[in-house]
């Protein structure tokens, strides 16, 4: 693949995550009943730095949680897959009967993601609402889902790939477009 242009650099990331954070808080008039719920891979380290960032700016510390999505996918047919699939820990610090939970993802694409995600967010209760907060939005649903909280809207071409890079998982925080 051709690297086609940086979309975000990692200043640009952190200004795009802060005013996620603000918005965040000022949808939900404060943090009361809120929980981050970060998306493997990648949503998990965004999470982080926006739970991080509403601690610092309202003075109190929210739960938060990693989701694996594995077994909730609807890719993993038989004819499609080569192996097990991997599974990896979910894990919610706590109960969010009730709460609101803001799921977090780096990418928003086709919807089917965010799909899994709520099937499996449901399997550990019944949240009051889900509330969406991804990095990037590159357009392209197959699915009536969009998202609350976004990044930056990058809108792209069916040949084109978005690759997010966090220093958490690849050394380097950037968004590049790629093209196939």
């Amino acid at each position: 693949m051709n690297p086609k242009a940086t979309v975000l650099d990692d200043a640009a990331i952190r200004r795009a995550l802060t005013r996620i954070s603000h918005e965040i808080i000022e949808k939900n008039k404060g943090v009361e009943d809120l929980v981050l719920v970060g998306i493997k891979t990648r949503g998990v380290p965004i999470a982080r730095r926006i739970k991080s960032k509403i601690s610092e700016i309202e003075g109190r510390e929210l739960p938060g949680g990693e989701l694996d999505i594995t077994l909730y996918r609807d890719d993993l047919t038989p004819e499609k897959q080569t192996s097990e699939p991997e599974l990896k820990e979910t894990n919610i610090e706590t109960d969010i009967d009730g709460k609101k939970v803001i799921l977090v993802d780096d990418v928003l694409y086709t919807g089917r993601t965010v799909r899994a995600a709520m099937d499996a967010l449901m399997d550990h209760g019944r949240p009051k609402e889900i509330q969406l907060a991804v990095l990037v939005d590159r357009g392209h649903r197959e699915l009536p889902i969009r998202a609350d909280y976004v990044g930056k809207n990058v809108p792209t071409s069916l040949e084109e790939v978005i690759t997010v890079t966090l220093a958490e998982t690849d050394e380097k925080d950037e968004v590049k477009i790629f093209e196939r």
